[in-house]
């Protein structure tokens, strides 16, 4: 590629960060929906012993983890702060990598979508708002939501570029 073709190929870095905006609202508004129609601890059940949309608060990490923590103040600004480095990190590295539209810079846009989404909930409210409840078989799934499927997927889309094989160059 000529150093030409280079210069005339467009920067993709605004259409990831519109990725990455769009995610924040889906979040946003599919939490708000839940909060308005689904009372906190109840279910509607989607798929009878599958799935169901739930509304429940997460006041600790994925999974609920650290939820029933001695010190839940401490819980909380440490995710916080966590979640900043993490999105100050992915935006670094949307910036570094996301002139050419790639697989890696959607997993990025999904995965600052994600982590701005529940930040938010993190610092406007003191929790975040779950509500997608899947049980297969006997497994049972803690509740998440948009913004963390955004983050999984986002995960799952790095590994995947991470272990493909290189295509040759001709």
């Amino acid at each position: 590629m000529t150093n030409e073709t280079v210069t005339k190929r467009r920067d993709s870095r605004p259409w990831l960060l519109l990725i990455a905006a769009v995610i924040v609202l889906l979040d946003r508004l599919s939490k708000l929906w839940v909060d308005k129609h689904v009372e906190r601890g109840h279910f509607i059940a989607v798929i009878p012993k599958v799935f169901r949309i739930s509304h429940v608060f997460n006041t600790g990490a994925a999974f609920s983890l650290f939820a029933n923590s001695i010190s839940p103040v401490t819980v909380r600004y440490v995710l916080i702060g966590f979640s900043i480095v993490a999105i100050l990190v992915v935006l670094a590295m949307i910036w570094y990598a996301g002139r050419a539209f790639s697989l890696t810079g959607v997993a990025l846009a999904l995965i600052l979508g994600g982590a701005i989404g529940n930040l938010y909930d993190r610092i406007a409210y003191r929790y975040v708002v779950d509500f997608l409840e899947v049980t297969i078989v006997h497994y049972h799934w803690p509740d998440f939501n948009v913004a963390d499927s955004c983050i999984v997927i986002g995960a799952c889309l790095l590994l995947l570029e991470i272990f493909r094989t290189p295509a040759k160059e001709a």
